[in-house]
């Protein structure tokens, strides 16, 4: 298939699944993993076409998700990550009688006047003891006690 014989968007639903294998290979010059439903062949092709037509994702978005794909791989995160909040959304948390209230930023959280870079820091501080931060907050299924969580408008 030559770039001129790329399906049209439109084409796409209703194109076979030998004929989206051709356009993947086109796109992408290799293959589509083995066993690729033709949901994620449509949509990836769909995506692709769009991308090159109207230039894809702006190089912030790029290295961010590169950074994250790196991370990934090398296990150093969960391939479900913590929900992340706007700046200014408040977490609150109530601990043995007291709510504490931790503000997101834009580069951490603030806890009491002071900035951390990770909720499990701030849990810690009013714990004592080791949690994982998103678990302490109920960010996590596993965490009991998280009161709410207020987003900034």
């Amino acid at each position: 298939m030559s770039q001129s014989n790329i399906p049209k968007l439109e084409d796409l639903p209703c194109l076979p699944r030998p004929g989206l294998i051709d356009a993947w290979q086109e796109l992408f010059g290799r293959p589509p993993p083995k066993k690729t439903s033709r949901e994620i062949l449509t949509h990836t092709i769909a995506w692709e076409i769009q991308a090159r037509r109207h230039g894809g994702l702006k190089p912030k978005v790029q290295r961010r998700l590169e950074r994250l794909a790196k991370a990934l791989k090398a296990g150093q995160m969960s391939p479900d990550p913590i929900p992340r909040f706007r700046p200014g959304t408040r977490l609150v948390r109530e601990w043995q009688g007291e709510a504490h209230r931790v503000t997101v930023l834009e580069d951490g959280f603030e806890y009491r006047d002071t900035r951390y870079a990770s909720l499990s820091k701030i849990a810690r501080e009013i714990t004592g003891t080791r949690w994982s931060g998103p678990a302490f907050f109920g960010l996590r299924k596993t965490s009991p006690g998280s009161k709410e969580v207020n987003h900034a408008n």
